[in-house]
């Protein structure tokens, strides 16, 4: 019995100096994460000349899948100051730079996300026809 004591408290001592090393300093690693250009939205030109144009999208079957994925699509272009898509009234409605931006590229960029999608009726807007309701 004695021996097993002797052995026990061997065994515990050990694990002791084993298990309480003293490393106050923990390690530090460095890690370089390289960011895409896709990801970072450049900042619109403020003398920029920018229109707003309208124009109806036939095609959609939903809000999320569809509408969503052409807004943001469309928002993502350069020169894009602001673009929304109402799946209702299947209507888009976007403000754009005139040097980078093109209602043509518009309708090109509707058409690759999916070719289901038909761009109809494209018109310049002074203001958003959702703008002029909501003012009455």
């Amino acid at each position: 019995m004695k021996i097993f004591k002797n052995i026990t408290t061997i065994a515990v001592l050990a694990l002791v100096v084993v298990a309480c090393k003293n490393n106050a300093d923990p390690e530090v690693k460095t890690v370089e994460v390289e960011v895409s250009k896709k990801d970072v939205k450049p900042t619109l030109d403020p003398n920029a000349t920018y229109a707003k144009v309208e124009f109806n999208i036939k095609g959609m079957t939903c809000a999320v899948g569809c509408a969503k994925t052409i807004e943001k699509k469309m928002a993502k272009m350069e020169g894009v100051k602001m673009a929304k898509v109402d799946f209702d009234k299947e209507l888009a409605m976007v403000e754009f730079d005139e040097a980078k931006v093109t209602p043509k590229s518009l309708e090109e960029a509707v058409s690759k996300v999916s070719e289901i999608y038909e761009v109809k009726e494209i018109k310049t807007v002074e203001e958003f026809s959702t703008d002029k309701k909501s003012e009455k």
